[in-house]
């Protein structure tokens, strides 16, 4: 299995924001050292190119981050202060996406270290997200013929409101959202299927709404490729979470969702999502076990 990864492009960031970051050259240097992978799995992506971008973002986004024009509001919405290395960073994130998701194709499963930006819509960034890279991977596989057809399921304990936002009217790119009903966004934009839980939902009850949630979007969906965007942040230590799943519930979710796209067949690129836990570790280590069980996947095949 292929994997790519970004942690290289540091940003120059305040503390406030540096600690989350740290996950992920943790989990890469953690998957290196307790050979789940190997160095030459690990790559670093392409940028993700203007066209990639504009077939989800508009023009006039597009320019301003270029060219660091973004008002305040919108730099504080985005929630990371605009630096040429963000731009680049958040190109070669979309960039991991595309490239997991052509590797999918290949061996069944891939993943990108990072991504799962899923709150920048089509003319703004919000929530620690520049650019929507699950959308701009469909889109741009689709543009290769590729695919046609293309799944979206989303278990960040966040609603996919920039996913949605972007795909909403588009009958090829289907997305599933499965998140905090009172948690951020508080302004969602529906997709699909959304399914909002209650606060202080647990392994049990989460697992069992999200196979009824699967099961009834491949019911109605059949696409050629799923893009898992898994999370860390359904975890009952998340700061910003609010759910309360364990590291158990989570491995549970990821086999649950990775047995059942694999058994219908469909490739699977695999996203990271958030995790914001107090003890950066414990996100490592849900993040560790996403990955080693789409390594598992990959093979079986």
């Amino acid at each position: 299995m292929k994997a790519y990864y970004t942690d290289i492009f540091v940003l120059p960031l305040p503390p406030e924001h540096r600690f989350p970051m740290m996950k992920y050259k943790l989990l890469r240097e953690r998957l290196i050292s307790e050979g789940i992978m190997q160095a030459d799995e690990l790559i670093v992506p392409e940028a993700a190119t203007d066209e990639d971008i504009l077939r989800c973002h508009t023009p006039e986004y597009l320019h301003k981050l270029m060219s660091g024009t973004l008002s305040r509001k919108e730099e504080t919405r985005i929630g990371f202060p605009w630096t040429p290395q963000m731009v680049e960073r958040s190109r070669r994130s979309s960039g991991a996406t595309i490239r997991a998701a052509m590797s999918a194709l290949k061996d069944g499963t891939s993943a990108n270290l990072a991504g799962g930006t899923h709150h920048a819509g089509r003319d703004f960034g919000a929530g620690f997200s520049v650019f929507c890279d699950a959308a701009i991977a469909a889109r741009s596989l689709q543009n290769r013929g590729l695919v046609e057809k293309v799944l979206v399921v989303d278990c960040d304990v966040h609603q996919g409101n920039g996913t949605a936002d972007i795909c909403n009217g588009d009958a090829s790119i289907f997305t599933f959202s499965i998140h905090g009903e009172k948690n951020y966004p508080f302004r969602k934009i529906d997709g699909d299927l959304d399914i909002g839980l209650a606060d202080g939902t647990s392994d049990e009850d989460y697992l069992t709404t999200l196979q009824v949630g699967l099961e009834r979007v491949l019911s109605v969906f059949d696409p050629d490729l799923a893009i898992y965007q898994s999370g860390a942040d359904p975890f009952i230590g998340d700061r910003l979470g609010k759910l309360s799943l364990t590291k158990a519930g989570l491995t549970a979710r990821d086999q649950l969702v990775l047995r059942m796209l694999r058994n219908e067949h469909i490739p699977v690129a695999v996203t990271m999502g958030g995790g914001y836990a107090s003890d950066v570790h414990d996100v490592v280590d849900i993040h560790f076990e996403t990955i080693k069980i789409a390594k598992s996947f990959c093979a079986a095949e």
